[in-house]
Order: structure tokens, then C-alpha cells, then sequence
């Protein structure tokens, strides 16, 4: 029994170490084919669905309150210089900031251009198609900003005069309009291209606000309560010949230009229910264009085609165009945050 017992004992050490090695060789080789810490990849893939509607432009970051910060890279969803897309810059409120975006003509190619953590709005593209000048908080006053299409190239182009808003770049790209809100009105304001020279154009002891260019610099239109209610007035560039377009009750600021520059487009109406107009500059063949919801801030295209404008009829304010004539209503975004301020570029 004793030798039975001692070739057991020595079989069964012999299978332990057989059964080790085989199990170390086993357990190594699986380890391996694990990749190793330094080794991991970033998941590769399509977004899921729920991000797929949503650009990855329209993430918040924290901007650098400088006049001139670091350029941004050129986003991918949308070559604003495209001949065959037309612009639309207009405000967009992402978590919570207003902000400025840009799409096409036709609402898609969605792009945010500013990264602020303070108001950036009225936003208008110059007649080149490559710069765009709004109005931002972002050093703790409303100043006056440009950059490229990309919103890259960021500059600040005004410092201490005043709050200042609605800004535009003259058809010639020499200077720009605005408006100035010092003391206890506002008012029409010029300066030099480069935010040089600022100086008053126009000013009422009343607000006069909203300033636009006709499509040949010749003249600007504003809106003024001089009157005692707000209407639309032109004036020559040089701030002469002031003359009244409205009579109506109601009225609102924002306004545009036709391209032929013989008409305007504006809103007015009671509170909640503005409606889009057009008007010929001395008054006459005055047209509703809407006649439902609350529209606000029109901006007429610059091929004529084309009324694009804000309006709060679906939950949220939200980017429509519209016809000249009335007809081809066509809602352009769908957020949850308020979309506004529609400017036409080329």
C-alpha cells in the first residue's frame, strides 16, 4: 500500500504542475490580447441619433473677454463663401446665451460663430460677403464687434461711447451705422470702417433707432419716435432730408430695404400680434404680408426673392421667409432656444 500511495501521490503532482502551466500559458495569452492602457483608441463610429440633429458647433465654450482673441479654425458644416449658398446670419440662444449663427438660404447648414458667455446680437454681413459686425456684451457694455464668416478673426471695433447696437457696413464698405444708446435715447450714429471717427448723424430728443442702408448707400432708414409714437423714417446718408414713411399705430424698428431700394419692409401691430408690411419709401403701396403670430425684425434678400423674418407662433421664436407678394411661407429653423434677428447676406 505504501508504494501505491507513493505513485499516487507523485501522479497527481505531476498533473498539478501540468494543469499550472497549461492554465499560466492560457491566462498569459488571453492578458495579452487585452489592449493595454496606453493602447485604447477613441470609440470610433457615427453619432448616435439623439446627437446626430444637434452640430457639434452649437457647444458652449467660455470666450476670453478680448478684443482681438485667437482666431477660430473654419467650421466644417458650411462654406459661407459658397457661390451657390446664400446667408442668413441671425441670433441663436444656445443654453441660455444669445449667440450668433448662420445658415443657408434654406435653413440647413446651421453654424454658431460666437463662443460668448454675454448677449452677442444684431448681426448683419457686409455687402462682401466675408465679415459680419454685431453688437456684444462681452466686456460688460454693448460694443460693436466684426468678424469672418467663419467667426474667425475676431476684432472689437468701438471702446467707451455709448451702448451701442444694430450695426451695418455701408454698401461701399466704408463705413458703418449704428445705434447709440446714450443718456436717455437712443440715436443715429456713423463711423469709419475700422471703428474710427465715431460720430452723431441724427438725433431727435426721442429714440431713433435700427438704422439700415439702402442697396446704393444714398440713403438710411431708422425708426423715431420724434412724433410722439414710433414710425419709419429715410434720411440722405449725409443725415439731411428727414422725411416720415409710416403713419400707423403700433409700430416696431426693425426694418429693411428692398434690393431695387424703392420699398421697406417692417412690422407692426399690437403687442403679440405684429405682422410683417411692405411699404414704397414715400409712403404709399403699403401690403401685409402675415396675418398670424407674432413677426418681428424683417430683412428683404438681396436677389429680392426673399422676406426672412421672426416669428413666435410655434412654442419659441423661430426664422420664417416669406414672399414679397405674400405667398411661399416657409419656416427655416426648429430649436428649442429662440432664433431672431434674420440678416440676409449674399
Amino acid at each position: 500500500m505504501r508504494r501505491f500511495d507513493k505513485i499516487l501521490l507523485v501522479g497527481i503532482g505531476i498533473g498539478l504542475v501540468a494543469v499550472c502551466l497549461l492554465g499560466g500559458g492560457f491566462w498569459a495569452v488571453t492578458w495579452r490580447e487585452r489592449p493595454l492602457r496606453g493602447e485604447e483608441s477613441a470609440p470610433t463610429g457615427t453619432l448616435p441619433p439623439a446627437e446626430q440633429g444637434t452640430p457639434r458647433s452649437l457647444s458652449l465654450a467660455t470666450a476670453t473677454p478680448s478684443p482681438s482673441p485667437p482666431e477660430k479654425s473654419p467650421t466644417p458644416e458650411i462654406s459661407p463663401t459658397s457661390p451657390q449658398k446664400t446667408n442668413l446670419v441671425f441670433t441663436c440662444q444656445v443654453e441660455g446665451v444669445y449667440q450668433i449663427c448662420l445658415m443657408g438660404a434654406d435653413g440647413s447648414g446651421r453654424v454658431q460663430l460666437t463662443e460668448a458667455t454675454l448677449t452677442s446680437f444684431y448681426a448683419s454681413i457686409g455687402p462682401d460677403g466675408e465679415r459680419i459686425v454685431f453688437s456684444s456684451m462681452r466686456t460688460g457694455d454693448f460694443e460693436i464687434y466684426e468678424m469672418r464668416m467663419d467667426g474667425g478673426n475676431l476684432r472689437q471695433l468701438t471702446s467707451g461711447i455709448g451702448e451701442l447696437y444694430a450695426p451695418e457696413i455701408s454698401p461701399d464698405g466704408t463705413q458703418i451705422v449704428f445705434a447709440n444708446h446714450m443718456g436717455d435715447n437712443q440715436s443715429v450714429w456713423l463711423m469709419d470702417r475700422d471703428g474710427g471717427n465715431p460720430r452723431l448723424l441724427y438725433g431727435s430728443e426721442e429714440n431713433d433707432l435700427d438704422p439700415t442702408w439702402s442697396p446704393d448707400g444714398e440713403k438710411i432708414a431708422f425708426a423715431s419716435e420724434q412724433s410722439g409714437e414710433r414710425q419709419l423714417y429715410v434720411m440722405n446718408a449725409d443725415g439731411s432730408d428727414v422725411q416720415q414713411v409710416t403713419d400707423l399705430a403700433d409700430m416696431g424698428g426693425r426694418s429693411s430695404f428692398s434690393p431695387d431700394g424703392g420699398r421697406l419692409t417692417f412690422y407692426a401691430g399690437p403687442e403679440g400680434a405684429h405682422q410683417i408690411y411692405t411699404i414704397n419709401i414715400d409712403g404709399n403701396g403699403l401690403q401685409q404680408l402675415t396675418s398670424v403670430g407674432d413677426n418681428l425684425g424683417p430683412s428683404w434678400s438681396r436677389d429680392g426673392a426673399w422676406i426672412a423674418f421672426t416669428s413666435y407662433r410655434d412654442g419659441d421664436n423661430e426664422i420664417y421667409r416669406i414672399r414679397p407678394d405674400g405667398t411661399g411661407l416657409t419656416r427655416l429653423t426648429v430649436n428649442v432656444g429662440d432664433d431672431w434677428q434674420p440678416r440676409w447676406g449674399r
